[in-house]
């Protein structure tokens, strides 16, 4: 019996683990068997196998062949183990040193003709391999930039099977590498800016206020008004990511396929706006085989959903978990999988079903109780997770042409920047680092107001009603205020700001 073996991995969640290939050649019945919970492309990568071996001018051995692929308790799914098994079988039938495959981790998708298809997931492979101090991987060449993102083993991008196996005998080739500052140079430049935003002064400052203490917003305004534009540009305006939050962002693109051939690295926020008729798996993950969903993958970036009341409300429930916890955790009969979903909920929707209730330009055909309906389709608990919620009144179009550009998203973005560093130095003890995921008791630590603000907010509270959590919620935008304004303490005019930006608590817009 000859035997050999071959480090490959397979995904759970959005992190690798380790698979050992191991193959088995003995006299019988020619057969090709694979075991150890493969799916069905795992299964079906024996003809795959045996045609690009052929293609090459190697013998496919005329055995019964066993692949084993342990631990046999995790399943195998995706293309990607296609290359550890074949170079297992010429390794078992000596047609290349198995020496050579020592300390190797291999990973790639087999065309008939022998060529290395791109496959999913290499970023969390990579990751492994640095985790384990694994000396060397394999991957397909199209792979490359996203493997030599990691900086730990020898990344050897190849381009079919035939150069797998010169690399390995020949073991002279360089290895590939990658500039991260230059990746990070050009990735996180943007084509939008603030700055091509005529007027909406007040929604700009309140954009800068959300972002500022990362809180999630709801923008109400009537068709035209300009809240898509401004959403789409958030992005520009938000810190920028650091290496660690762009692996993590990039392993999620990763392992769901979605990262483009040329780009290595997500080092841009990523932007996601789903329609409105996504489903439940399509938002928060999940399926047959768990894939993350529109949250996560928005993880350190912005989830941005267009007409809002026009979602499934059902499906809209189930932001309440992430929006919480910044996690998604989706439970199946035989695992459990938690992907992250730490994003910035910017949403938009009309004031009424035909978008023109308080419009100066155009009257409304709505009724109050038809407007009330329209409203309702968004639950309280969900209404209670978006701190701000803000107006967006239409511009004449004289202004937008006599108007100058605005403040461009650099600046913004560096007292935006200024500001985050205060929070992270001030929570740095209690594992957040924003305004906006502060909880009652921190609230309580960190959000004292004097006598003044007390007043202030107990007859904002007499007028409009306000609840508890909408209190809180005022609270934390008051110290993002400060923290921008650089005030230590929060005061009157912050408290007075924060009440402003809850539109819906205070029922302004429903108001005739």
């Amino acid at each position: 019996m000859e035997l050999s073996r071959v480090l490959s991995c397979a995904l759970q969640g959005i992190e690798a683990r380790i698979v050992e290939v191991e193959v088995s050649l003995s006299r019988g019945l020619p057969s090709f068997a694979i075991v150890g919970l493969p799916e069905a492309a795992v299964k079906e990568s024996r003809e795959r196998v045996e045609a690009a071996i052929k293609s090459i001018g190697c013998e496919f051995p005329v055995k019964k062949i066993t692949v084993n692929l342990a631990p046999a308790d995790i399943k195998k799914e995706g293309t990607s183990l296609d290359l550890p098994i074949a170079l297992g079988i010429l390794a078992a039938s000596g047609q290349i040193d198995l020496a050579t495959l020592e300390n190797t981790l291999v990973v790639g998708e087999l065309a008939l003709d022998g060529r290395i298809r791109r496959v999913k997931g290499v970023l969390p492979a990579s990751v492994l391999a640095k985790e384990n101090k694994i000396k060397r991987m394999f991957v397909p060449f199209l792979n490359a930039e996203e493997a030599g993102v990691v900086k730990g083993a020898e990344i050897f991008p190849v381009n079919n099977i035939k150069e797998c196996i010169e690399v390995l005998e020949d073991g002279r080739r360089e290895p590939f590498v990658v500039d991260l500052n230059e990746i990070f140079s050009e990735t996180s430049k943007f084509d939008l800016d603030f700055s091509d935003v005529k007027g909406q002064d007040t929604a700009k400052r309140a954009l800068e206020v959300a972002v500022a203490g990362g809180h999630n917003v709801l923008m109400i305004g009537p068709p035209g008004s300009g809240k898509t534009m401004l959403s789409k540009r958030i992005p520009t305006i938000l810190p920028l990511m650091n290496i660690e939050e762009a692996i993590e962002t990039t392993k999620i693109h990763s392992v769901v396929g979605v990262l483009p051939t040329k780009v290595s690295l997500v080092a841009k926020r990523p932007f996601r706006s789903p329609h409105h008729t996504i489903s439940y798996a399509g938002l928060i993950g999940g399926g047959t085989y768990p894939q993350p969903g529109e949250v996560s993958l928005a993880h350190n970036g912005v989830l941005f959903l267009d007409e809002l009341p026009e979602f499934n409300r059902n499906v809209l429930e189930v932001l309440r978990q992430p929006l919480e916890d910044g996690l998604v955790t989706i439970s199946r009969a035989k695992s459990t999988i938690a992907y992250p979903a730490r994003f910035m909920l910017i949403a938009a929707m009309n004031p009424c079903p035909c978008g023109y209730f308080g419009d100066a330009f155009r009257e409304c055909t709505c009724s109050p109780s038809k407007i009330d309906r329209y409203r309702s389709k968004i639950s309280g608990p969900l209404l209670d997770r978006i701190d701000m919620h803000i107006t967006v009144g239409r511009v004449k179009y004289p202004e937008i042409i006599d108007m100058k550009d605005g403040e461009g998203s650099m600046s913004i973005r560096e007292r935006i920047e200024g500001c985050r560093r205060k929070q992270e130095e001030r929570y740095k003890k209690d594992k957040i680092y924003c305004n906006a995921h502060l909880d009652s008791k921190k609230i309580r630590k960190y959000c004292s107001i004097g006598e003044k603000s007390r007043a202030l907010l107990n007859a904002a509270m007499d007028k409009f009603g306000f609840s508890a959590r909408a209190v809180d919620r005022i609270l934390k935008m008051a110290r993002t205020i400060s923290d921008l304004e650089g005030e230590e303490n929060i005061k009157a005019q912050h408290i007075a700001e924060a009440i402003q930006y809850r539109t819906l608590d205070r029922k302004l817009w429903l108001m005739k």
